[in-house]
């Protein structure tokens, strides 16, 4: 199976009508992977596999607009019904086990390792499923955070998550099919520690890349601005993710 992409939501800070926060489904090589699980992805994911199906869940940060429908998957794993075969292993920031146990109340996690498998990212950090390889970089944010280079047969995504300017992105976007890259905000501010990018940010670390995927555009700017921001300094092809969006490369 081809590498695809299906955009699952892009909004940021909370989500909109019609438009979750950040999610995306990543299906290559007999694998299908949920990335990011922001508010409202998880119903949206139901529109495209059943979730049980997963072979791995990926979350690039635990600020909730990328990571609380990790919650609603948990309860559907554990008492919804749609149990997996096998517990789900979820790549994320060390601190999630214990997010998720203080969500229930329990000192660990252990409860539910019938339905999930939480694995702790680092800078670095690989993993093969079938003939999709999925490695992790550490980013620059205000917490923990991770974006994702994805590889299949040849195909290849690059994905910032949350992140302000750093080198990593740069490597990320090398030589991708795509890089898929958040444009937050409009613009710098002076004294400000960076922990977003502006189109032009995201423009120029994607230069590396045949194609510049514009997402999670905060409400200072708009999907079409950032767009064309964005496009006057990449130079190549350049778009906004839209919800329901499949893209195969």
């Amino acid at each position: 199976m081809p590498l695809s992409l299906t955009v699952l939501g892009t909004a940021s800070p909370h989500p909109q009508p019609d438009r979750p926060c950040s999610g995306y489904l990543l299906r290559g090589g007999g694998a299908e992977v949920w990335v990011d699980a922001g508010p409202g992805t998880f119903a949206e994911l139901q529109r495209h596999t059943d979730p049980a199906r997963l072979t791995a869940m990926w979350i690039s940060h635990l600020h909730a607009d990328h990571s609380a429908d990790l919650l609603s998957a948990v309860y559907a794993f554990a008492y919804g019904g749609l149990t997996p075969p096998a517990p789900i292993p979820v790549y994320a920031p060390e601190d999630c086990a214990r997010r998720l146990a203080g969500f229930f109340g329990r000192p660990d996690v252990r409860f539910l390792s019938g339905v999930i498998d939480l694995r702790p990212l680092h800078d670095g950090h690989a993993v093969q499923h079938g003939s999709l390889r999925l490695t992790s970089r550490a980013v620059v944010h205000d917490t923990e955070a991770y974006g994702l280079r994805a590889e299949c047969q040849g195909s290849v995504l690059a994905y910032s998550g949350d992140s302000g300017p750093c080198d990593a992105l740069t490597e990320l976007a090398h030589r991708a099919d795509v890089f898929l890259c958040e444009a937050d905000i409009d613009r710098r501010r002076e004294g400000e520690r960076q922990v977003h990018l502006t189109p032009e940010d995201a423009a120029a670390y994607a230069k590396g890349a045949r194609e510049l995927l514009i997402t999670h555009v905060g409400p200072t700017l708009t999907r079409e601005a950032a767009v064309e921001r964005a496009a006057a300094l990449f130079g190549g092809r350049t778009s906004a993710a839209r919800e329901g969006e499949t893209r195969n490369f």
